[in-house]
């Protein structure tokens, strides 16, 4: 019994180790590639500085440094790349904008073409808060020019609709 008992122990445990190696051999399958750790502190910290004033086009409401999507590694990754050849902010914020325009930038400068996303939200408001006084006083015109006395037969039958109604309350 003692033999049985031990010859399924070694079984199980047989089995357990082929499960763990079949495992460890198929991890590197899920792994992911790493992000690469800054060889430069300095470096990475001016790349997050910049990064957090540019817009991930992928996420449009994230910046470049949040955003953990693909194309923002990539970004990333260039804007090292410019970096490590010496190049200021200024060079590098002008190399984006060329390639992906004025949408890449949280702020845009103030220009001809980005005019109504400056004034857009103001223009409308001016323009949605004037047609609503505009609609306020012409239905308060409509309301007064409503408001005629009645006449002497108007009020008599308003009088006896208002008995009618007392009369069938009392009941």
């Amino acid at each position: 019994m003692v033999m049985q008992l031990t010859h399924m122990t070694m079984r199980s445990l047989r089995r357990c180790l082929v499960v763990l190696a079949l495992s460890l051999i198929s991890l590197p399958g899920y792994a992911n590639e790493a992000v690469p750790v800054a060889e430069d502190p300095v470096l990475e910290k001016r790349l997050v500085n910049l990064a957090e004033n540019l817009r991930c086009l992928v996420c449009q409401n994230e910046s470049l440094a949040a955003s953990r999507a693909d194309f923002a590694n990539d970004m990333r990754r260039e804007i090292r790349e410019q970096m490590r050849m010496n190049k200021s902010d200024e060079e590098i914020v002008a190399f984006l904008v060329e390639r992906y325009g004025d949408f890449i930038l949280f702020n845009p400068p103030l220009k001809s073409t980005t005019w109504l996303l400056w004034f857009g939200p103001f223009t409308l408001f001016f323009v949605g808060g004037t047609v609503l006084i505009l609609y306020l006083r012409r239905r308060r015109a409509q309301i007064n020019e409503k408001e005629l006395p009645l006449t002497e037969s108007q009020r008599l039958q308003a009088e006896s609709l208002i008995k009618d109604m007392d009369k069938d309350q009392s009941i």
